[in-house]
């Protein structure tokens, strides 16, 4: 069962499992868009538009299902307290195993109060934590695509890489259709453990700047605002007057992950990509080539 289907990752992961030859059911908002479920119905799963706060509904629809993977994106009614619902709704239909919708960096080791999306994530392991189900949480660092999306780390323009404190931390990313496949995978294990990391790919900013060079044939420079006391000021000012955004991702959240990731403390230790041997991996060198990123100076 996939919680979350009809978003970006959700969608991936509903492939990656049909290409495993998975039986796959979906659990979408009553007020889904008819479009969206036929959809997914083509591609041979079995949709459920239900309300998300009827555990009981939740529970009907996980009967018999062996995993329940929540892709679910949004804030705390999302993350916290919808999660909730359908972790109940798992629990009460006997679900043995159930994957949280945390594909983030590892935010086991970090202080609450210092990222938002993270508190929540953790928060909702406090009702996952002696819940009856067995969980398994999968952190991948940060998502490949943002390096060509909204993420300032590779100014393009500017021809200049964007750090915060030193440029010779590790930063993690992967794909999301690495996550997906990897995810797919342990979906179908069921002899996984609590916690699972991968990276597709780890470089510092000095690293990304010498392969931008190298990809575009034009010379890269550093563009350093200050150290991880001022990113932590602009995000204190950010906060302040952005903090009745509706934003899933204001600008201070967006530097919250900057400040996490180059920080080094969410840096992802070991990996598991050798657990499944048919993910294959990308890059973010083939990534950035994939995306011809020369046509973006």
């Amino acid at each position: 069962m996939v919680a979350g289907a009809t978003g970006n990752l959700g969608g991936k992961i509903i492939d990656a499992l049909l290409g495993k030859g998975a039986e796959i059911r979906a659990i979408v908002r009553a007020e889904t868009p008819i479009e969206k479920i036929q959809a997914l119905e083509q591609k041979g799963v079995k949709v459920f538009p239900i309300n998300m706060r009827d555990k009981n509904a939740i529970a009907a629809a996980c009967l018999g299902v062996t995993c329940v993977v929540s892709a679910l994106a949004g804030l705390r009614e999302v993350i916290v307290e919808a999660q909730k619902v359908l972790l109940e709704g798992a629990i009460q239909a006997k679900v043995p195993r159930f994957i949280p919708s945390d594909y983030s960096t590892d935010f086991t080791n970090l202080t609450d109060g210092g990222n938002r999306n993270f508190d929540l994530r953790r928060e909702f392991h406090t009702h996952l934590k002696d819940a009856p189900i067995q969980a398994t949480s999968i952190f991948n660092g940060a998502f490949m695509e943002l390096l060509t999306g909204n993420m300032p780390l590779i100014l393009y323009k500017q021809k200049k890489i964007l750090y915060w404190g030193t440029p010779s931390v590790k930063m993690d990313f992967t794909t999301t259709y690495n996550i997906a496949a990897f995810t797919a995978q342990v979906a179908l294990d069921n002899n996984t453990p609590r916690y699972l990391r991968i990276a597709g790919d780890s470089l510092t900013a000095t690293e990304v700047k010498d392969m931008m060079t190298d990809i575009t044939n034009v010379k890269f420079g550093f563009l350093r605002p200050g150290g991880i006391g001022l990113i932590n000021f602009f995000i204190k000012i950010g906060k302040f007057f952005g903090k009745n955004s509706p934003d899933l991702y204001p600008a201070w959240q967006g530097m919250q992950y900057m400040r996490d990731m180059m920080e080094g403390r969410a840096v992802l230790n070991s990996h598991d990509n050798d657990r499944y041997e048919t993910v294959r991996w990308t890059t973010i060198k083939d990534f950035l080539i994939a995306e011809q990123v020369e046509k973006k100076l």
